[in-house]
């Protein structure tokens, strides 16, 4: 594409202060369709001034959305949750048209984003807290739950609308003001978000968009106007996130990488579990935090279960996402493609057997898209790349085991505790293995165990940096502080000063 026909294209700007602005810098970056290849838009890349800007917005806001009555601010998310029933398909579509995964999944992750809503919405009973009458000498004691002030979120590109909204809803109903910076590649569901925020009556300045690279990540690390960051991407950048940020005094809960086992033990059902294993390592092209890259077989049930996995990722429907028929679409960007080759290229040097290989694989009508057809390895050991690092595309790896002891003890190994599943009809063995092993988010007989909005997402050892999970109480806790008080009245106050410690009496 030439200069003069980039300059035609749509650019993508920020949301700050209640309106769409333009960047202060000149920096644009490419926003690709993934499907067909093409630049489709451009989007701006903040500056540290506009950073502060975004930031003033929401200091200038800050004091009077926290003395908004938890009830008036739920009725705004009340609001904003009606909005985004009527535009769901409409924020699935700029996921698929941007992302590139299937409409169908899009729009799943919107509905998955839309019951974080659901939860905030009842933040006045969440804000309750508890009271002590007369706990001796006519003194009551109670807690209290206060807004920090401004809080950012930095998300990926993997769930441009679901990520945020594990974020920014329960900041907003705890009485915090937000700086969100998307994704640059799918920067666009951020600035309809926005919008319909606006919409619903949220006042100008407590949400707002910065599009960006690391010079806005930098910038909202270092600004001494946010008090707590909240990200979601890889463990490399988690670990930088979270160490910058609490260097600079901040609250901060980074989410990082992942790698995600499936015990299959000899007793599964082999039906439901090869289907969990295709749905689950191939959906939304792998491109998943809660992806399952290994299967753990157990004993001799690999020789059933790899002819099984092998025939069906080999005949997975790959298609533009928006057909109707797709079962996997493309990866997000030329590069991430070239790098999840680049893994499938290690497997095989490193000797893991490449049963299914989808290097190369193109979509008729879109021979430039950024696809990669569903890969199958097996006899992959521990030592082996594509075992130890976060592939993040539709790489299935299949390492044998003995027994079950050494399936807990594979995965225990592992530096990522994000997400594991096991398949067993064996109560005792999935009693012992929700408690043996170490990792966040279990699922027994569930592929992909992603908690609910009012439980509460994250993982352990590697996969998570700093003290608190995502959403659910978790997230009110993160975005509140706790505040003891005691109070006691003149009448009930005994004369003279007390030396010695105070005790009830």
């Amino acid at each position: 594409m030439s200069i003069a026909e980039n300059r035609q294209l749509a650019e993508i700007h920020h949301f700050i202060g209640g309106a769409v602005r333009r960047a202060g810098g000149q920096r644009l970056a490419d926003v690709f369709n993934p499907a067909t290849g093409e630049v489709a838009a451009r989007v701006a890349l903040g500056t540290t001034q506009d950073v502060a800007d975004a930031v003033a917005a929401a200091h200038a806001a800050f004091p009077a959305w926290a003395d908004t009555p938890p009830l008036r601010r739920a009725r705004i998310l009340f609001k904003f949750k009606e909005l985004l029933d009527q535009h769901h398909d409409d924020l699935a579509a700029l996921i698929t048209r941007e992302h590139g995964k299937v409409f169908s999944d899009a729009r799943g992750e919107v509905t998955r984003g839309i019951e974080v809503v659901e939860f905030a919405c009842g933040i006045p009973n969440l804000l309750k807290t508890d009271f002590t009458d007369n706990i001796g000498g006519g003194i009551d004691n109670w807690n209290l739950r206060q807004p920090l002030g401004v809080v950012a979120g930095i998300t990926p590109f993997n769930f441009p609308v679901m990520v945020p909204m594990w974020m920014f809803p329960v900041a907003l109903a705890c009485g915090n003001t937000f700086v969100l910076k998307p994704s640059e590649r799918d920067p666009s569901p951020s600035l309809l978000i926005a919008d319909l925020l606006r919409q619903a009556g949220l006042p100008d300045g407590v949400f707002n968009v910065v599009q960006g690279d690391k010079e806005a990540v930098d910038a909202l690390l270092a600004h001494p106007d946010v008090q707590a960051l909240s990200f979601v991407g890889s463990t490399p950048i988690a670990e930088y996130i979270y160490t910058e940020g609490t260097k600079h005094g901040k609250r901060v809960q980074a989410l990082g990488g992942a790698k995600n086992h499936l015990v299959v033990m000899p007793d599964a059902d082999l039906d439901q579990a090869v289907d969990a294993l295709i749905g689950a390592a191939y959906g939304s092209a792998g491109e998943r935090c809660m992806a399952i890259s290994v299967a753990v077989a157990v004993g001799d049930v690999a020789d059933k279960l790899v002819p099984r996995l092998a025939e069906r990722a080999s005949s997975l429907k790959i298609r533009n996402g928006m057909e109707s028929d797709a079962e996997m679409g493309p990866l997000v960007t030329a590069a991430h493609k070239a790098k999840v080759e680049g893994y499938i290229a290690k497997g095989v040097e490193e000797g893991a057997m490449l049963v299914t290989d989808g290097r190369g694989h193109t979509v008729p009508g879109h021979e430039n898209g950024f696809y990669v057809g569903g890969t199958l390895f097996d006899h992959v050991k521990p030592d082996m790349t594509i075992y130890k690092e976060e592939i993040f595309g539709p790489v299935l790896s299949v390492v044998r085991v003995h027994d079950f002891a050494e399936a807990v003890a594979l995965i225990n190994a592992h530096e990522y505790g994000n997400g594991v599943s096991c398949y067993t009809s064996d109560g005792g063995i999935a009693r012992a293995f929700a408690r043996q092993i170490q990792v966040g988010m279990v699922g027994i007989n569930v592929p992909i165990p992603v908690p609910m909005a009012w439980h509460s997402f994250g993982g352990w050892k590697r996969s998570l940096f700093g003290d608190h999970h995502a959403y659910g109480e978790e997230g009110v806790r993160f975005y509140t502080r706790y505040k003891s008080v005691m109070q006691r009245w003149p009448d009930s106050i005994a004369k003279g000063a007390e030396f010695t410690m105070p005790v009830a009496k």
